[in-house]
């Protein structure tokens, strides 16, 4: 892929995950992790082509002027969204697949002195909460969530969601319905979770919670009046506004 196809890519990926965007103007020239992007793929192939110092003051320069800091060494992949970004410090050893998300304050960060691997691994679609400390050589599984604010230094499963310090993993029956309506949706409250000691938080996935609920009793519903022979109508006979009645017009 060329780099204008790259550049194309990171443009699209900030309207898909912040409603804030309003034109592709306002993206390229006032979008701190747009900018912080640009900067680490030019820092990163100086970086591969053993320009040691360049690709360290390039990468010092892009700090300076997004609050982000990210080592040279690090190789992040496509689509890769970093949110408001102030604060987030990446490792040289740091590997972040395809379609993640870190928001501010992040760091992806070492535990130890030593050469080699000492960073974290994300992988593809992985979503970092605000504040989250990542450390160490762990690996963070695909589609999985890091809560706002969690220290996690142990490798978290495909899919799951990490939370509090040090980080635990959160399995339960209803922590992963949640997550299913929430993507349903289209939302997704910066990785948070429900047993967070916020009454907004708190009241949020109590709404997706009865969204769930009102879901499936629907499915219900329409599934015993298909049993009594009723003709179900297509998304487009469905009215815009509710009436009252609409079921009983069905059935009749």
């Amino acid at each position: 892929m060329n780099l204008l196809s790259k550049l194309k890519e990171d443009i699209a990926v900030v309207f898909d995950r912040d409603p804030a965007a309003r034109s592709t103007f306002e993206v390229v020239t006032t979008y701190p992790g747009f900018h912080a992007m640009l900067v680490h793929r030019l820092a990163h192939k100086m970086w591969g082509m053993e320009w040691k110092w360049l690709a360290r003051f390039t990468s010092h320069i892009g700090r300076w002027l997004t609050g982000i800091e990210i080592h040279p060494g690090a190789t992040i992949g496509r689509r890769v969204f970093i949110d408001h970004g102030m604060g987030v410090v990446v490792g040289e050893t740091a590997e972040i697949g395809d379609d993640c998300t870190l928001y501010h304050g992040v760091t992806l960060g070492g535990t130890s002195w030593n050469k080699g691997k000492r960073h974290p691994t994300l992988k593809p679609g992985v979503v970092v909460g605000a504040g989250a400390k990542i450390l160490g050589p762990i690996t963070i599984g695909a589609n999985a969530r890091v809560g706002s604010n969690a220290v996690v230094v142990k490798d978290v499963p495909d899919n799951a969601t990490a939370v509090g310090i040090p980080a635990r993993i959160l399995d339960s029956a209803a922590e992963i319905q949640r997550n299913k309506q929430a993507e349903k949706l289209g939302f997704s409250a910066y990785a948070i979770s429900a047993d967070m000691n916020d009454p907004v938080v708190k009241a949020i996935h109590g709404l997706i919670d009865h969204s769930a609920h009102i879901d499936h009793r629907l499915d219900l519903i329409l599934a015993q009046l298909q049993k009594l022979g009723a003709e179900m109508p297509s998304g487009d006979d469905q009215p815009d506004d509710f009436d009252p009645n609409y079921l009983n017009k069905i059935v009749d």
